[in-house]
């Protein structure tokens, strides 16, 4: 039953969120008002997590979808002792402070996604969800349940009508994840007015056809009845669960209260005085928190350390009666593993015909997954072609959450978020991957994997004009410039099985940097010159006799052996040509100078860039004086060997190109 210090205690949040906008004079208090009561019984009553140790192993994941409404966040983080102070709160949106316009993951405590494009919560909550189902089904023993936690992921209209929250949730039925909980703010307002203008859908009908057991709170002001649906969707064990709350936006704020525009601006000066005297909020003071509130929080966040205090000695029991899943625990959670064990020859070694890297990759890729049992991944819905599918690690489904293969199916934006969510949760490494071309449709999520410092693997093949006879709306022209374009992240093309081997292995051993391995669709020869400095991102494949040579060509996956043919021709022509291997210009660039002087001196301003993509991003190395044998259209529905001719990847057209230097 809901108390006064609980009401006070829902309060406090609406004030220090309303606060927090005003001195910023920028931000959302409509959210953060009208979902306090929903924050406040969700994290005070029925989740577990202990402020002492936000990394607790077993705490239960929030993730606020709608990133806007952050201030709620950093209230619940403040009030609950997550080490986020007053003053912290006093600086929201301004640079440098621990409170930023939306969440991010790794810069604020207790922040376990970065949000703010709606509905990308909603997708990553279901890859937290995924993994906790896995890890269990691996881990826990009859009487240890050492993985035992939700998933609760709050978002809004917005996010409800953003793709991704169909795509994501219509897998998460499918799997069954019945420890994910979507509680939907439900006020009917978007910025351009009442959801209604463009929003009449009945997204419970929806959620009960994906197969969520839906569950609605007519009052979002309720803890009480937040309080019993949240258990009742924890009682669903063979269902995800949908919790509509019905809430009005800006509560408690009289002249804003269920208007659009209590969405995404300060409340003003006198709002605020309004805000609180309506509240009956002891005083005008800004950030003012009565210390019986405080003592409140405190008692809620001790509960929750005597949760974990509970799980640490059920794990040290689990651990002292299974020392092999102990072994094994520990293997899961060391990120340093993959280096230890993947740096052996085996790795390395491939045949000396001809191959796809596409189909080198799926070798690495089982290569690996024999010595890294925490490597999860898959497909949307193209695993044959891409060839990511570990063999003997079963599938992830609802009948088997031990499974290591996941399939998304036609979900690529949902699978990027999951995989997202795979890597976040902890303990598992994660893959995703599509056709090259469909890449366009992982963006959003793969450029959160970079903010938020994701080492998660993206696997795109069927990288250039080389699919051929699907045609253009297959063939990818811009989408390499796109991902050597987003800052902090590795994009590697592989022209051969080394490179396709060294840009696995910087994937499954770099901590910090998610990595794309774009990988070809036809056959490509191994190349002599090809060595593990393709971890370097760039190298000499094919040197010149001089040490400043005549002409340097530059070229990346199925182009650096059209490159060294045409050396070669050049070579009886009496030109001395060096050829560069440029898998990666992303880590080409965090080389020395003195290395990248060494590899494209600056004394040589004769440079042709050859690759079957556009040339955007190029000019870099090129220079004023180069040339480029690039693609300055889209393709063309044809074999990919009559495509390559067709555009001038051809040893004549770049000798020509070179000549004309």
């Amino acid at each position: 039953m809901s108390t006064q210090i609980d009401k006070m205690s829902v309060n406090a949040i609406r004030v220090l969120a309303a606060d927090a906008v005003q001195k910023a004079n920028s931000g959302h208090p409509g959210l953060p008002l009208g979902c306090a009561a929903i924050g406040y019984e969700l994290w005070g009553r029925h989740m577990k997590h202990n402020p002492a140790n936000p990394k607790w192993p077993d705490r239960d994941r929030f993730i606020l979808s709608g990133g806007h409404g952050s201030t709620l966040l950093y209230s619940l983080l403040h009030l609950f002792g997550y080490g986020l102070t007053k003053e912290d709160l006093m600086n929201f949106r301004q640079d440098g402070s621990l409170t930023p316009g939306h969440p991010e993951y790794g810069h604020t405590i207790g922040v376990e996604a970065t949000t703010g494009p709606l509905g990308a919560g909603m997708g990553m909550a279901v890859g937290m969800a995924a993994a906790e189902a896995h890890l269990a089904s691996i881990f826990n023993k009859e009487g240890y349940p050492v993985v035992d936690h939700y998933t609760y992921v709050l978002g809004g209209d917005g996010c409800m009508m953003e793709g991704i929250s169909s795509e994501a949730m219509s897998l998460a039925g499918t799997m069954g994840l019945g420890k994910l909980i979507v509680i939907y703010d439900s006020n009917s307002i978007s910025i351009e007015g009442s959801t209604d203008i463009a929003f009449t859908e009945n997204v419970q009908k929806r959620f009960e056809a994906f197969g969520f057991q839906t569950i609605t709170v007519e009052d979002g002001n309720d803890t009480d009845a937040i309080g019993k649906a949240i258990e009742e969707a924890k009682a669903d064990t063979t269902r995800p669960s949908l919790i509509t709350v019905k809430t009005q936006i800006g509560f408690g704020c009289p002249a804003k209260q269920g208007k659009a525009s209590a969405h995404g601006e300060p409340l003003g000066a006198e709002n605020i005085e309004a805000l609180k005297d309506n509240l009956g909020w002891p005083s005008k003071e800004p950030f003012f928190v009565p210390d019986d509130v405080y003592a409140n929080y405190s008692g809620l966040a001790k509960a929750g350390a005597d949760k974990e205090a509970e799980w640490n000695a059920l794990f040290a029991d689990y651990c002292a009666k299974f020392p092999e899943m102990k072994t094994l625990w520990d293997e899961y959670h060391d990120e340093d593993r993959a280096a230890k064990v993947l740096d052996t020859e085996d790795f390395w070694a491939h045949g000396d015909a001809a191959e796809a890297t596409r189909s080198v990759s799926g070798k690495v890729l089982n290569k690996a997954k024999a010595v890294l049992p925490n490597l999860v991944g898959g497909a949307a819905d193209l695993a044959p072609s891409t060839k990511t599918y570990m063999n003997g690690a079963g599938d992830f489904s609802k009948a088997d959450y031990s499974g290591c293969n996941f399939h998304f199916g036609v979900r690529e934006l949902a699978m990027a978020a999951i995989g997202n969510g795979l890597m976040l949760h902890g303990g598992l490494r994660a893959f995703v991957s599509t056709f090259f071309v469909f890449s366009d449709y992982t963006k959003p999520m793969a450029r959160l994997s970079a903010l938020m410092k994701l080492p998660l693997t993206y696997v795109f093949t069927h990288d250039s004009i080389g699919v051929g006879e699907d045609g253009p709306t297959h063939e990818p022209i811009e989408q390499l410039a796109m991902f050597r374009a987003m800052p902090g992240f590795a994009v590697y093309r592989p022209c051969d099985a080394t490179e396709t081997a060294a840009a696995w292995y910087y994937a499954l051993t770099n901590k910090d940097t998610p990595t794309a391995l774009v990988l070809s669709r036809q056959n490509l020869p191994q190349m002599a010159g090809s060595s593990r400095d393709a971890l370097k991102g760039g190298y000499v494949i094919d040197d010149s006799t001089k040490a400043v040579p005549d002409v340097i060509l530059m070229a990346s996956g199925s182009e650096v052996s059209l490159a060294v043919d045409a050396k070669k021709v050049l070579a009886d022509e009496g030109m001395d040509v060096r050829v560069v291997s440029m898998p990666s210009m992303d880590i080409f660039e965090r080389q020395s100078d003195e290395y990248k002087e060494s590899v494209l001196p600056k004394a040589c301003r004769k440079r042709v860039a050859v690759e079957a993509l556009s040339d955007f991003g190029w000019g870099k190395y090129v220079g004023l004086d180069g040339a480029y044998v690039t693609m300055h259209g889209f393709g063309a529905s044809a074999p990919a060997s009559k495509l390559f001719d067709k555009f001038g990847f051809t040893v004549d057209n770049v000798v020509k190109a070179v000549k004309s230097l």
